[in-house]
């Protein structure tokens, strides 16, 4: 089967520079894909060109003659930009002329485009941004939201959790992965009331077996991997991704330091390289690359803006496994058995009501 994903090629802090490299790369040893390359068609033919990719057989181009400024507010995104590249590749998926989507742009605009274009599979009521994070198993810890909803209502935090439990099942191939809720300790008396009233639910649908809660969780647990999903409010999300990232860049800088400070460090940090390395690949935060926009009628996934070619080629995974697991049809399958036969109101996005996730790339 072939799987069909639309690149926003002219998002991003660096644009065709890093998504054109990255989607013939992709292309090139992912026989089951194809790329359609979204954008102003003379900048990217060009790009092409300077690949020796201009006739690759699996790449497809279409013209949009607008962009998405990584500062444009959300307002601008939705009604004035019609024509973006951003606008164009959601409207290939709606369409059903792409599976998938991936884009680095403006996370606000992208999340108020999709949900606009794409609206919410019924029984969902907000969608969330759910991302890989690093942790000691074999598997990521997959969190949401991450900056989407920064105020929720427990049933929010209760779709968050049914579809973070889908996704992990699609992609991980997890039959009950296992869903923690993030709290300020592991006793059913803590936290606030949203939590409280969260963790009743979860415990209601674990009960019934539709669902594997592991009870609360805290903010170590994440990298530890205690569990496969973790779920809390966009407003906490975004603060423990952030602050990882930070700890993250602090943790390589200060490495970096004392391994130069004197001989005897510089030779442990020879002797010590092979383990170094490993250790720097398996912390790279491009391999985790690619945050997905969970709820909506279609799959978009959001690259760091500032994302290298590696890092984007990540994104660009992330979709076409999403898309090749069928992972849409799981979550609004699972929806439908837990959720009321009510079709979400697409409110249209106002400016602000999506935190943006940061565009820098982390260390």
């Amino acid at each position: 089967m072939t799987i069909k994903i639309s690149i926003d090629c002219m998002g991003g802090d660096h644009g065709p520079s890093v998504t054109i490299p990255a989607a013939v790369s992709f292309a090139s040893h992912e026989p089951g894909a194809e790329l359609i390359l979204v954008g102003l068609e003379d900048v990217i033919r060009a790009e092409l060109k300077k690949l020796n990719a201009s006739s690759h057989a699996r790449l497809s181009i279409v013209n949009a003659t607008e962009v998405v400024a990584m500062d444009d507010p959300v307002e601008v995104a939705l009604r004035r930009k019609k024509n973006s590249s951003m606008r164009v590749a959601v409207n290939l998926v709606k369409e059903g002329k792409a599976d998938a989507c991936v884009s680095a742009g403006n996370t606000g605009a992208l999340m108020a485009v999709s949900r606009y274009v794409l609206k919410t599979i019924p029984g969902v009521d907000r969608p969330a941004i759910c991302f890989p994070m690093p942790n000691q198993t074999e598997t990521p810890t997959y969190m949401l939201d991450l900056g989407a909803n920064v105020d929720c209502e427990p049933q929010h935090l209760h779709q968050f959790a049914l579809m973070g439990s889908a996704l992990v099942s699609a992609l991980e191939d997890k039959a009950k992965p296992t869903v923690g809720l993030l709290n300020i300790g592991e006793e059913d008396i803590k936290g606030n009331e949203v939590v409280k009233q969260t963790a009743v639910l979860l415990r209601a649908d674990h009960e019934k077996g539709v669902i594997n809660f592991y009870g609360n969780v805290e903010g170590n647990d994440i990298f530890q991997g205690t569990t496969d999903v973790v779920v809390c409010d966009g407003f906490v999300g975004n603060v423990v991704l952030k602050a990882s990232e930070g700890l993250g860049r602090f943790l390589k800088t200060v490495f970096k330091n004392e391994f130069k400070s004197n001989p005897v460090n510089i030779l442990g940090a020879f002797i010590a390289q092979g383990a170094l390395k490993a250790i720097s690949q398996r912390m790279n935060p491009s391999r985790y690359n690619g945050a997905s926009f969970l709820g909506l009628r279609g799959l978009v996934f959001k690259s760091h803006g500032g994302e290298d070619a590696y890092g984007y080629e990540w994104a660009i995974k992330r979709a076409y496994d999403a898309a090749s697991h069928d992972l849409l049809a799981r979550i609004s399958k699972t929806i439908a058995e837990l959720m009321p036969q009510q079709e979400a109101v697409p409110a249209a996005p106002v400016p602000g009501d999506v935190t943006e996730l940061t565009h820098q790339k982390t260390a």
